[in-house]
């Protein structure tokens, strides 16, 4: 038969969402269909962003959403994740944006400047290839919890946030953290 190395054959799944939301079960139905019947890659990358965690679909603001989109007049912008709004923009251009969800003020400015919120129903009917739409994430390592990853706080090179119940003098600020008490890292 087959010679098999030790740890045998590695089968990759695909990850499968384990959300009850119906709206994402259907749209996982839709792009498992379109990425299966069509040559288009954009298809299959959003099957497999939809089918992410939580922490993989992070939210993209409008004001990052706005720069990504400078010159590309006429594209929609595709999220995998939900838009939120940004106090900081004060002139919101005119956006055709498609996303999981809208934040209420969010949806607000991009129709107040002439946009259009899409939802991936509407995508897939408009725009079954991918054609014309610019493909964006949010910041995926922008969570709190990323700044404790990495290598240990106070070896050197590191920049990672020790686990400190409070960011007193007294709490991992002595030795190693300050020129004045023997030395910094």
């Amino acid at each position: 038969g087959i010679d098999i190395e030790a740890g045998g054959r590695i089968k990759s799944k695909a990850r499968v969402t384990s959300s009850a939301n119906p709206y994402i079960r259907l749209l996982c139905k839709l792009y498992k269909f379109l990425a299966r019947r069509t040559d288009s890659k954009f298809n299959k990358v959003i099957l497999k962003r939809l089918n992410m965690t939580r922490k993989n679909k992070p939210p993209l603001s409008l004001q990052k959403l706005a720069k990504l989109m400078a010159g590309k007049d006429g594209k929609i912008a595709v999220v995998v994740g939900p838009v939120t709004d940004d106090k900081r923009l004060y002139e919101v251009p005119k956006l055709s944006v498609c996303a999981l969800r809208f934040t209420e003020t969010a949806r607000a400015s991009i129709l107040k400047a002439g946009g259009e919120c899409l939802t991936f129903d509407k995508l897939a009917m408009r725009s079954p290839l991918g054609k014309g739409t610019v493909l964006l994430r949010g910041p995926v390592k922008a969570r709190s919890a990323e700044r404790h990853f990495g290598k240990a706080p106070g070896v050197p090179h590191s920049s990672t946030a020790p686990r400190v119940r409070a960011k007193g003098r007294k709490f991992e600020k002595a030795r190693g953290k300050r020129s004045s008490r023997g030395y910094k890292v």
